[in-house]
């Protein structure tokens, strides 16, 4: 059984006089306007790999949501087709998490959150070892996500999206929240088996 998750954010702290950097990264991208709009630099490998970012991207997912409220999540692959993600909202609005899943981690169990949306152009990477959702802040949203290894059904995998243990504070319309069968059906943290080991970079916030 994979280990309890780790205390709230001011148990964490950086070493003095070291550099530490978060495994997950929001990434702002910049933008160039004129009168007739705006031209952005989506992805550059180059670019990222000046933040860490080493991953090779092999495939590009697009969804659509309906409603304001819809949460997809908490999912994650497996080994050996484990994913790292790129992900932006091209259409609304979201709020968009990383959970850490690597065992042995001091921060097993956290998460942390960053607005994406098609106006401030921002994008989240969760590598390897982590847990992804979103919940849509408006209806009728668009989220694009470049991921490095193709869909493999048998190595899906996920995490309850209500789990107390990890506490998502979830902004949600009156009516709650609008899930997929699967996704209500989750396993809990305490009963996940991590497939995944900690890399030695704990969980920083953005």
């Amino acid at each position: 059984m994979s280990p309890s998750p780790a205390p709230a954010w001011r148990a964490i702290r950086r070493a003095k006089g070291t550099a530490m950097t978060s495994p997950v990264k929001l990434i702002r991208t910049r933008r160039f306007g004129d009168d007739r709009g705006w031209f952005s630099e989506t992805y550059s490998e180059a670019k990222l790999a000046q933040l860490g970012i080493v991953d090779r991207f092999v495939q590009d997912n697009q969804s659509f949501s309906k409603f304001a409220g819809t949460i997809r999540g908490i999912h994650f692959q497996r080994p050996p087709h484990a994913q790292a993600k790129l992900v932006r909202c091209v259409r609304g609005r979201i709020l968009d998490y990383a959970v850490d899943l690597r065992r042995g981690s001091p921060t097993y169990g956290r998460h942390v959150a960053a607005e994406l949306s098609a106006e401030n152009g921002d994008q989240l990477y969760v590598p390897v070892g982590f847990g992804h959702a979103f919940v849509t802040l408006e209806p009728d949203v668009e989220v694009a996500y470049k991921v490095s290894d193709v869909y493999a059904p048998d190595c899906d995998g996920g995490v309850l999206w209500s789990d107390a243990a990890i506490g998502i504070a979830w902004p949600l319309p009156p009516g709650g929240p609008t899930l997929s069968a699967k996704d209500a059906q989750l396993p809990a943290l305490s009963t996940f088996e991590s497939p995944f080991d900690y890399d030695g970079q704990p969980l920083l916030p953005l």
